[in-house]
């Protein structure tokens, strides 16, 4: 009987075992540089002074000495499971007026115009007409 125990627990330990796997290093998640964000960039226009570039997208990762005109923003990332996200913008200017700029960042839609009370009566209008057909 205590033989027949020591194999079932033997059998049991071993097929425990069988699928185990080595537990990695915890991994943090690790974000450097700048945050861009969509609503930043549609702040952004061309003709802004560079301290209101400042305000809007804070300063920036790297100031060029040799490119006094360009400013570059950078964003990294790096997650846990081996997904790097990378946001670049880099603003250029041009007599201290933001002359272009450029990003990999989609700028947030802005809402749709507000209809006029009349196309809102009308949509109404149509909505019922055909409810009642």
């Amino acid at each position: 009987m205590l033989r027949r125990f020591a194999i079932t627990s033997l059998l049991i330990t071993l097929g425990a075992c069988s699928s185990f796997e080595f537990p990695g290093a915890y991994k943090l998640a690790i974000d450097q540089g700048n945050i861009i964000t969509g609503e930043m960039v549609s702040q952004l226009e061309v003709g802004m002074s560079r301290s209101q570039v400042e305000y809007v997208l804070g300063t920036p990762l790297i100031r060029d000495t040799f490119s006094p005109n360009r400013w570059d923003y950078l964003y990294t990332l790096d997650e846990r499971e081996g997904k790097v996200d990378r946001n670049q913008l880099s603003v250029f200017f041009e007599n201290d007026r933001v002359a272009r700029f450029d990003t990999n960042v989609k700028p947030e839609d802005e809402k749709p115009p507000a209809k006029a009370p009349e196309e809102l009566l009308e949509d109404a209008e149509d909505a019922a007409d055909d409810a009642e057909e």
